[in-house]
Protein backbone atom coordinates (compact mmCIF):
# COMPACT_ATOMS: atom_id res chain seq x y z
CA UNK A 1 0.00 0.00 0.00
CA UNK A 2 1.51 3.42 -0.69
CA UNK A 3 1.57 5.88 2.24
CA UNK A 4 0.87 9.40 1.71
CA UNK A 5 3.92 10.31 4.00
CA UNK A 6 6.84 12.50 2.63
CA UNK A 7 10.24 11.11 3.43
CA UNK A 8 12.60 13.35 4.36
CA UNK A 9 15.84 13.20 2.58
CA UNK A 10 19.09 14.95 2.09
CA UNK A 11 19.73 18.02 0.24
CA UNK A 12 19.72 17.97 -3.31
CA UNK A 13 23.22 18.38 -4.45
CA UNK A 14 23.86 20.85 -7.34
CA UNK A 15 25.10 17.96 -10.30
CA UNK A 16 28.25 18.91 -11.25
CA UNK A 17 28.64 20.00 -14.84
CA UNK A 18 30.02 17.57 -17.03
CA UNK A 19 32.07 18.53 -20.54
CA UNK A 20 29.37 18.44 -22.80
CA UNK A 21 26.98 20.94 -19.90
CA UNK A 22 30.01 23.12 -20.02
CA UNK A 23 30.04 23.24 -24.13
CA UNK A 24 27.14 23.82 -23.81
CA UNK A 25 27.13 26.85 -22.13
CA UNK A 26 30.06 28.55 -23.66
CA UNK A 27 27.83 27.58 -27.28
CA UNK A 28 24.93 29.34 -25.53
CA UNK A 29 22.98 31.53 -28.07
CA UNK A 30 22.00 33.74 -25.61
CA UNK A 31 26.00 35.36 -25.50
CA UNK A 32 25.90 38.31 -27.73
CA UNK A 33 27.57 37.70 -31.06
CA UNK A 34 29.89 40.99 -30.90
CA UNK A 35 31.44 39.41 -27.34
CA UNK A 36 34.41 38.25 -27.09
CA UNK A 37 35.08 34.99 -25.50
CA UNK A 38 38.03 33.25 -25.30
CA UNK A 39 38.02 29.69 -25.32
CA UNK A 40 41.42 28.47 -24.64
CA UNK A 41 40.65 30.10 -20.99
CA UNK A 42 36.94 28.76 -20.73
CA UNK A 43 38.65 24.95 -21.50
CA UNK A 44 41.41 25.59 -18.66
CA UNK A 45 38.37 26.54 -16.03
CA UNK A 46 36.86 23.58 -17.43
CA UNK A 47 39.96 21.28 -16.41
CA UNK A 48 40.08 23.29 -13.01
CA UNK A 49 36.62 22.54 -11.90
CA UNK A 50 36.82 19.08 -12.81
CA UNK A 51 39.96 18.75 -10.80
CA UNK A 52 37.86 20.20 -7.80
CA UNK A 53 35.01 18.10 -8.01
CA UNK A 54 37.12 15.08 -7.67
CA UNK A 55 39.63 16.63 -5.12
CA UNK A 56 35.69 17.27 -3.33
CA UNK A 57 34.71 13.77 -3.90
CA UNK A 58 37.90 11.99 -2.69
CA UNK A 59 37.60 14.25 0.67
CA UNK A 60 33.87 13.39 1.51
CA UNK A 61 34.63 9.72 0.84
CA UNK A 62 37.93 10.13 3.74
CA UNK A 63 35.35 11.99 5.44
CA UNK A 64 32.54 9.24 5.18
CA UNK A 65 35.37 6.54 5.91
CA UNK A 66 36.45 8.95 9.57
CA UNK A 67 33.23 9.03 10.70
CA UNK A 68 31.97 5.62 10.07
CA UNK A 69 35.26 4.45 11.76
CA UNK A 70 34.21 6.45 15.26
CA UNK A 71 30.74 5.11 15.10
CA UNK A 72 32.09 1.31 14.73
CA UNK A 73 34.95 2.49 17.46
CA UNK A 74 31.48 3.71 19.98
CA UNK A 75 29.72 0.53 18.80
CA UNK A 76 32.86 -1.81 19.84
CA UNK A 77 34.43 -0.12 22.50
CA UNK A 78 31.58 1.78 24.44
CA UNK A 79 28.60 0.03 24.24
CA UNK A 80 29.31 -3.48 23.93
CA UNK A 81 32.91 -3.31 25.21
CA UNK A 82 34.52 -5.77 22.76
CA UNK A 83 37.03 -7.95 24.92
CA UNK A 84 39.32 -10.16 23.78
CA UNK A 85 38.04 -13.63 24.33
CA UNK A 86 34.75 -12.28 22.54
CA UNK A 87 33.00 -14.48 19.85
CA UNK A 88 31.93 -11.81 17.76
CA UNK A 89 29.09 -12.35 14.78
CA UNK A 90 28.11 -9.33 12.54
CA UNK A 91 25.15 -9.51 10.72
CA UNK A 92 24.03 -7.21 7.44
CA UNK A 93 22.45 -7.59 4.36
CA UNK A 94 23.25 -6.30 0.77
CA UNK A 95 22.06 -3.01 2.22
CA UNK A 96 24.26 -2.16 5.21
CA UNK A 97 27.52 -4.06 3.69
CA UNK A 98 29.57 -1.33 4.09
CA UNK A 99 28.40 -0.24 7.70
CA UNK A 100 29.36 -3.94 8.20
CA UNK A 101 32.87 -3.50 7.14
CA UNK A 102 33.38 -0.75 9.23
CA UNK A 103 32.12 -3.05 12.31
CA UNK A 104 34.34 -5.68 11.66
CA UNK A 105 37.32 -3.36 10.62
CA UNK A 106 36.67 -2.10 14.66
CA UNK A 107 35.96 -5.42 16.20
CA UNK A 108 39.05 -7.03 15.14
CA UNK A 109 41.67 -4.86 17.04
CA UNK A 110 39.95 -6.34 20.04
CA UNK A 111 39.74 -9.71 19.16
CA UNK A 112 40.76 -12.25 16.38
CA UNK A 113 37.47 -14.12 16.75
CA UNK A 114 35.19 -11.71 14.63
CA UNK A 115 32.94 -12.95 11.69
CA UNK A 116 31.00 -10.82 9.30
CA UNK A 117 28.12 -12.38 7.79
CA UNK A 118 26.17 -10.63 4.44
CA UNK A 119 22.89 -12.55 4.77
CA UNK A 120 19.45 -11.99 2.42
CA UNK A 121 17.78 -8.97 2.86
CA UNK A 122 14.81 -9.64 4.93
CA UNK A 123 10.93 -9.20 3.61
CA UNK A 124 9.79 -7.48 6.83
CA UNK A 125 10.32 -6.92 10.20
CA UNK A 126 10.70 -9.55 12.38
CA UNK A 127 11.27 -11.95 9.54
CA UNK A 128 13.95 -15.02 10.95
CA UNK A 129 17.26 -15.21 9.25
CA UNK A 130 18.47 -17.99 7.06
CA UNK A 131 18.87 -21.51 9.43
CA UNK A 132 22.73 -21.19 9.11
CA UNK A 133 22.72 -17.65 10.30
CA UNK A 134 20.83 -18.62 13.29
CA UNK A 135 22.53 -21.30 14.49
CA UNK A 136 26.02 -19.55 13.91
CA UNK A 137 24.24 -17.05 16.44
CA UNK A 138 23.73 -19.38 19.23
CA UNK A 139 27.51 -19.28 19.58
CA UNK A 140 28.78 -16.30 19.90
CA UNK A 141 29.10 -13.89 22.99
CA UNK A 142 27.93 -10.71 20.98
CA UNK A 143 26.12 -10.50 17.86
CA UNK A 144 25.91 -6.94 16.18
CA UNK A 145 23.23 -6.62 13.65
CA UNK A 146 22.91 -3.86 11.36
CA UNK A 147 19.85 -4.56 9.13
CA UNK A 148 17.43 -3.26 6.71
CA UNK A 149 14.40 -5.03 8.66
CA UNK A 150 14.68 -5.53 12.55
CA UNK A 151 16.04 -8.98 13.81
CA UNK A 152 15.29 -7.55 17.55
CA UNK A 153 11.89 -9.99 18.13
CA UNK A 154 12.81 -12.76 15.92
CA UNK A 155 13.41 -16.46 17.31
CA UNK A 156 16.90 -16.50 16.60
CA UNK A 157 18.10 -13.32 18.80
CA UNK A 158 15.79 -14.78 21.32
CA UNK A 159 17.58 -17.85 21.08
CA UNK A 160 20.82 -16.31 21.16
CA UNK A 161 20.01 -14.00 24.04
CA UNK A 162 19.06 -17.06 26.24
CA UNK A 163 22.12 -18.95 25.54
CA UNK A 164 23.88 -15.58 26.90
CA UNK A 165 24.95 -13.18 24.09
CA UNK A 166 24.73 -9.85 24.25
CA UNK A 167 22.81 -7.98 21.22
CA UNK A 168 23.05 -4.62 19.11
CA UNK A 169 20.54 -4.54 16.69
CA UNK A 170 20.39 -1.54 13.89
CA UNK A 171 17.15 -2.19 11.87
CA UNK A 172 16.78 0.09 9.14
CA UNK A 173 20.47 1.62 10.00
CA UNK A 174 22.22 3.18 6.66
CA UNK A 175 25.34 5.11 5.90
CA UNK A 176 23.72 8.74 6.94
CA UNK A 177 22.33 7.52 10.42
CA UNK A 178 25.39 5.43 11.44
CA UNK A 179 27.96 8.40 10.54
CA UNK A 180 25.43 11.39 12.44
CA UNK A 181 22.87 12.02 14.83
CA UNK A 182 22.29 9.83 17.62
CA UNK A 183 25.17 7.14 16.78
CA UNK A 184 27.19 9.63 18.02
CA UNK A 185 25.73 10.89 21.36
CA UNK A 186 28.32 9.77 24.71
CA UNK A 187 25.97 6.86 25.73
CA UNK A 188 28.07 6.53 29.43
CA UNK A 189 26.07 9.81 29.33
CA UNK A 190 22.42 8.76 28.77
CA UNK A 191 23.03 5.72 30.60
CA UNK A 192 23.66 8.54 33.77
CA UNK A 193 20.96 10.71 33.00
CA UNK A 194 18.28 7.56 32.44
CA UNK A 195 19.38 6.54 36.09
CA UNK A 196 18.84 9.37 37.55
CA UNK A 197 15.09 10.06 36.82
CA UNK A 198 14.51 6.83 39.00
CA UNK A 199 13.43 9.19 41.91
CA UNK A 200 11.43 11.37 39.38
CA UNK A 201 8.84 8.00 38.63
CA UNK A 202 8.46 6.89 42.69
CA UNK A 203 5.09 6.50 43.00
CA UNK A 204 3.80 8.45 40.21
CA UNK A 205 1.23 6.58 38.65
CA UNK A 206 -0.81 9.34 36.32
CA UNK A 207 0.68 10.42 33.22
CA UNK A 208 -0.42 13.97 31.33
CA UNK A 209 0.43 14.65 27.84
CA UNK A 210 -0.26 17.86 26.19
CA UNK A 211 0.94 20.69 23.00
CA UNK A 212 -0.43 23.27 21.67
CA UNK A 213 -1.80 21.78 18.49
CA UNK A 214 -4.32 19.99 20.42
CA UNK A 215 -2.85 17.03 22.80
CA UNK A 216 -4.79 16.27 25.45
CA UNK A 217 -4.40 12.58 27.11
CA UNK A 218 -3.92 11.57 30.38
CA UNK A 219 -3.47 7.70 31.54
CA UNK A 220 -2.27 5.41 34.35
CA UNK A 221 0.96 3.79 34.52
CA UNK A 222 2.43 1.18 36.87
CA UNK A 223 5.52 4.01 37.93
CA UNK A 224 7.70 0.48 38.76
CA UNK A 225 7.69 -0.39 35.20
CA UNK A 226 9.47 2.06 33.57
CA UNK A 227 11.87 0.85 30.98
CA UNK A 228 15.14 2.46 31.52
CA UNK A 229 17.72 0.12 30.13
CA UNK A 230 17.41 1.71 26.39
CA UNK A 231 20.61 3.85 26.96
CA UNK A 232 22.91 2.20 24.52
CA UNK A 233 24.91 -0.11 26.87
CA UNK A 234 24.74 -3.47 26.26
CA UNK A 235 27.88 -5.34 28.29
CA UNK A 236 26.56 -7.77 30.05
CA UNK A 237 25.95 -11.22 29.06
CA UNK A 238 21.96 -11.43 28.05
CA UNK A 239 21.65 -7.96 27.12
CA UNK A 240 19.61 -6.74 24.10
CA UNK A 241 20.20 -2.58 22.96
CA UNK A 242 19.20 -1.29 19.63
CA UNK A 243 21.53 1.72 18.73
CA UNK A 244 21.22 4.38 18.46
CA UNK A 245 19.72 4.13 21.93
CA UNK A 246 18.30 7.10 24.15
CA UNK A 247 14.71 6.40 25.51
CA UNK A 248 12.32 5.75 28.67
CA UNK A 249 9.21 4.22 27.83
CA UNK A 250 6.04 2.38 29.41
CA UNK A 251 2.98 0.27 29.19
CA UNK A 252 0.20 2.63 29.35
CA UNK A 253 -2.67 0.65 31.75
CA UNK A 254 -5.08 -1.01 29.86
CA UNK A 255 -8.37 0.93 29.25
CA UNK A 256 -6.98 4.09 31.12
CA UNK A 257 -6.64 6.02 28.77
CA UNK A 258 -8.65 9.16 27.34
CA UNK A 259 -8.07 12.29 25.55
CA UNK A 260 -6.91 13.35 22.36
CA UNK A 261 -3.00 12.59 20.34
CA UNK A 262 -1.88 14.66 17.71
CA UNK A 263 1.32 13.51 16.05
CA UNK A 264 2.92 16.52 14.20
CA UNK A 265 6.49 14.53 14.08
CA UNK A 266 6.62 11.20 12.18
CA UNK A 267 4.29 7.94 12.04
CA UNK A 268 5.33 4.86 11.17
CA UNK A 269 9.13 6.18 10.25
CA UNK A 270 7.96 8.88 7.94
CA UNK A 271 7.24 12.47 8.27
CA UNK A 272 4.21 13.62 8.52
CA UNK A 273 2.66 16.45 6.39
CA UNK A 274 -0.25 17.40 8.21
CA UNK A 275 -1.05 16.37 11.91
CA UNK A 276 -2.81 13.11 12.67
CA UNK A 277 -5.61 13.27 15.46
CA UNK A 278 -6.25 10.41 17.41
CA UNK A 279 -9.49 10.52 19.56
CA UNK A 280 -8.86 8.14 22.92
CA UNK A 281 -11.63 6.64 24.91
CA UNK A 282 -10.56 3.49 27.41
CA UNK A 283 -7.54 2.92 26.13
CA UNK A 284 -8.44 2.18 22.72
CA UNK A 285 -8.40 4.61 19.50
CA UNK A 286 -11.98 4.91 18.62
CA UNK A 287 -11.09 8.00 15.55
CA UNK A 288 -8.63 9.22 13.43
CA UNK A 289 -8.47 11.98 11.58
CA UNK A 290 -5.89 13.93 9.34
CA UNK A 291 -6.83 13.64 5.54
CA UNK A 292 -5.02 10.90 3.72
CA UNK A 293 -2.86 9.77 6.03
CA UNK A 294 -6.11 8.89 8.46
CA UNK A 295 -7.19 7.20 5.72
CA UNK A 296 -4.03 5.19 5.33
CA UNK A 297 -3.91 4.27 8.82
CA UNK A 298 -7.33 3.41 9.38
CA UNK A 299 -7.01 1.23 6.31
CA UNK A 300 -3.90 -0.83 7.46
CA UNK A 301 -5.46 -1.24 11.01
CA UNK A 302 -8.74 -2.41 9.31
CA UNK A 303 -6.51 -4.85 7.86
CA UNK A 304 -4.81 -6.09 10.81
CA UNK A 305 -8.33 -6.07 12.91
CA UNK A 306 -9.88 -8.51 10.13
CA UNK A 307 -6.84 -11.12 11.15
CA UNK A 308 -7.76 -11.11 14.13
CA UNK A 309 -10.91 -13.45 16.31
CA UNK A 310 -13.68 -10.92 16.05
CA UNK A 311 -13.83 -10.93 19.53
CA UNK A 312 -10.34 -9.42 19.98
CA UNK A 313 -10.61 -7.50 16.82
CA UNK A 314 -10.98 -3.87 18.29
CA UNK A 315 -7.39 -4.74 20.46
CA UNK A 316 -5.77 -3.86 17.49
CA UNK A 317 -6.59 -0.07 18.09
CA UNK A 318 -4.91 -0.55 22.15
CA UNK A 319 -2.19 2.66 22.31
CA UNK A 320 0.18 0.05 23.64
CA UNK A 321 3.28 1.99 24.64
CA UNK A 322 4.48 5.67 25.57
CA UNK A 323 7.47 7.05 25.76
CA UNK A 324 10.04 9.58 25.76
CA UNK A 325 13.72 10.55 23.78
CA UNK A 326 16.73 11.45 26.10
CA UNK A 327 19.54 11.20 23.49
CA UNK A 328 20.70 14.76 22.68
CA UNK A 329 22.44 13.75 19.53
CA UNK A 330 19.11 11.91 17.90
CA UNK A 331 17.36 13.82 15.09
CA UNK A 332 13.89 13.84 13.30
CA UNK A 333 14.70 11.97 10.40
CA UNK A 334 11.57 9.91 9.82
CA UNK A 335 13.21 6.54 10.78
CA UNK A 336 11.49 5.35 13.93
CA UNK A 337 15.25 3.96 15.20
CA UNK A 338 16.08 7.68 15.72
CA UNK A 339 12.95 9.50 15.70
CA UNK A 340 11.33 8.16 19.56
CA UNK A 341 15.33 8.69 20.80
CA UNK A 342 15.59 12.91 19.67
CA UNK A 343 15.79 14.88 23.24
CA UNK A 344 12.41 16.54 24.39
CA UNK A 345 10.25 14.51 21.76
CA UNK A 346 7.82 11.66 23.26
CA UNK A 347 5.84 9.05 21.47
CA UNK A 348 2.83 7.05 21.14
CA UNK A 349 2.81 3.45 19.76
CA UNK A 350 -0.74 1.99 18.72
CA UNK A 351 -0.96 -2.19 18.51
CA UNK A 352 0.55 -5.08 20.62
CA UNK A 353 1.79 -4.35 23.85
CA UNK A 354 2.79 -7.71 25.12
CA UNK A 355 6.34 -6.93 25.07
CA UNK A 356 5.00 -4.83 28.23
CA UNK A 357 3.36 -7.45 29.46
CA UNK A 358 -0.26 -6.23 27.80
CA UNK A 359 -2.96 -8.44 26.61
CA UNK A 360 -3.25 -7.44 22.97
CA UNK A 361 -1.11 -10.08 20.99
CA UNK A 362 -2.28 -8.24 17.80
CA UNK A 363 1.02 -8.51 15.38
CA UNK A 364 1.28 -4.40 14.65
CA UNK A 365 2.77 -2.29 16.40
CA UNK A 366 2.94 1.16 15.22
CA UNK A 367 4.69 4.41 17.04
CA UNK A 368 4.09 8.30 15.96
CA UNK A 369 6.04 10.66 17.76
CA UNK A 370 5.31 14.55 18.92
CA UNK A 371 8.04 17.61 17.96
CA UNK A 372 7.14 19.97 21.15
CA UNK A 373 4.50 18.01 23.75
CA UNK A 374 4.76 18.68 27.44
CA UNK A 375 4.67 16.02 29.99
CA UNK A 376 3.87 15.57 33.46
CA UNK A 377 3.82 12.62 36.03
CA UNK A 378 1.19 13.36 38.52
CA UNK A 379 2.09 17.38 39.30
CA UNK A 380 5.44 17.25 38.09
CA UNK A 381 6.73 18.43 34.57
CA UNK A 382 9.08 16.66 32.80
CA UNK A 383 8.80 17.89 29.33
CA UNK A 384 7.80 21.79 28.62
CA UNK A 385 6.99 22.57 24.87
CA UNK A 386 9.75 19.83 23.59
CA UNK A 387 12.45 20.63 25.97
CA UNK A 388 13.35 18.63 29.12
CA UNK A 389 12.90 19.87 32.11
CA UNK A 390 15.06 17.12 34.21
Amino acid sequence: MVRPFRRKSGKEQPPVLDDEDLVGVVDDDSIEPDSEIDLTRTKAEISEIEAISDEDEIETKDDITKLLKNSSQTVVCTCLDIRRADNVLIVCDPTTGEIGQSLHEAAIERTDRVLLIVMPKGRHHGDEPPTPVANLMRQQSVIIAPTRYSLTHTKAIRQALKDGARVATMPGMNVEMFTKGGISADFTEIKRKISDLSPLFRRKRIVNVKSDNGTDVTFEVNWREWKMDDNGICNRPKMLTNLPAGKVFVLPRENSMNGTIVIDGSWESNLVDEPVTFTIEDGLVIDVKGGAIAASIRQEFGEAARRQNTKYRENVWTVAEFGFGMNPMARLLGNVLEDEKRLGTCYFAVGDNTSLGGSAAVGIHIPGVLKNASVWLDDTPIIENGKMLV
